[in-house]
C-alpha cells in the first residue's frame, strides 16, 4: 500500500509492457512465407472425418487465424480457452493449411505427457491425410533422436510434436512455417524465440500461434501478452 511500493510495481508493469511492445514491433517487421490457399481438399477431407461439427467459437477463431496467415507478416496470435473448448483442432486446422503450402509445423508442449497427448490425437487425425506425424521428446535414446532430427532437418517430418526438446541446437528445421505453442507461460520468451528463430529465412520468420487453457481477463492477457493479439474460444 505504500506509495513507493505502488511506484516500483508501476515500473516493472511499465517496463514488461514496453518490452513485449518492441518485441512485437519487431517482429512485425519481418516478412513471412506466402502460404496460398488454392486447394482446400486437405482441410475438406479433415472436417468431414471428424466426429463433430465446428462449433460457432472455433470458426470465428479459425477465420481469424486464416486473416493472419493471408498476410505478409508473421501471425502472433493468443487462443485462449477452457480445456475441452477444441484449442487443439484449431491448431489441427491452422497447421494442415501450413502444410499444404509446403512448409512445416512444430508443436511445442511444456510436459512429455501433454506432448503425447497432442501427438495421439493429432497422429489419429492426421495420418488419415497422408500427413507424418513425429514425436521428439527427451526420453527418446540417442539414435532414435537422431533419426527424428534428420527427418525434421530433411522436411520429411510435417508435423513434429515435442518438448523443450524442439528448440535445443541440434534439433534443425528444413522449411519451419509456423510454431505452436502450448500453455506458453510455462515457457520463457526468450525459449519461444530461439524456436522461432529455427525457421528463419532471411528476412523471413515463421508464424506464431500460442495456445493456454488458463483464464485470463482479456485486458489482462493484452498486458501480459502485449506482443500477441488474442482470440478466445
Amino acid at each position: 500500500m505504500h506509495p513507493a511500493q505502488q511506484r516500483v510495481a508501476f515500473e516493472e508493469l511499465l517496463a514488461h509492457q514496453i518490452s513485449l511492445r518492441l518485441l512485437r514491433q519487431q517482429i512485425r517487421q519481418a516478412n513471412t512465407f506466402e502460404l496460398k490457399q488454392e486447394d482446400n481438399r486437405l482441410t475438406s477431407r479433415f472436417l468431414k472425418n471428424l466426429p463433430f461439427k465446428l462449433t460457432g467459437a472455433q470458426k470465428r477463431v479459425l477465420a481469424e487465424i486464416n486473416q493472419d496467415l493471408d498476410r505478409n507478416v508473421p501471425m502472433l496470435r493468443l487462443v485462449q480457452g477452457d480445456v475441452g473448448s477444441g484449442k487443439t483442432v484449431v491448431a489441427a486446422l491452422s497447421a494442415i493449411r501450413v502444410i499444404n503450402a509446403g512448409y512445416q509445423v512444430a508443436l511445442m508442449a511444456p510436459t512429455e505427457l501433454l506432448a503425447d497427448q497432442h501427438y495421439f490425437n493429432l497422429h489419429q487425425w492426421l495420418d488419415k491425410l497422408g500427413i507424418p506425424v513425429i514425436l521428439l521428446t527427451g526420453k527418446l535414446k540417442p539414435a532414435a533422436r537422431r533419426q527424428v532430427n534428420e527427418q525434421v532437418l530433411s522436411g520429411q517430418a510435417l508435423l513434429v510434436v515435442g518438448t523443450h526438446a524442439l528448440f535445443q541446437e541440434a534439433t534443425g528445421f528444413g522449411r519451419l512455417g509456423l510454431v505452436i505453442i502450448d500453455e506458453q507461460h510455462r515457457f520463457g520468451v526468450h525459449q519461444r524465440l530461439s524456436l522461432l528463430e529455427k525457421g528463419n529465412e532471411g528476412d523471413r520468420s515463421p508464424h506464431q500461434l500460442v495456445m493456454t487453457a488458463t483464464p485470463i481477463p482479456r485486458t489482462l492477457a493484452m498486458s501480459l501478452f502485449a506482443e500477441l493479439d488474442v482470440s478466445v474460444i
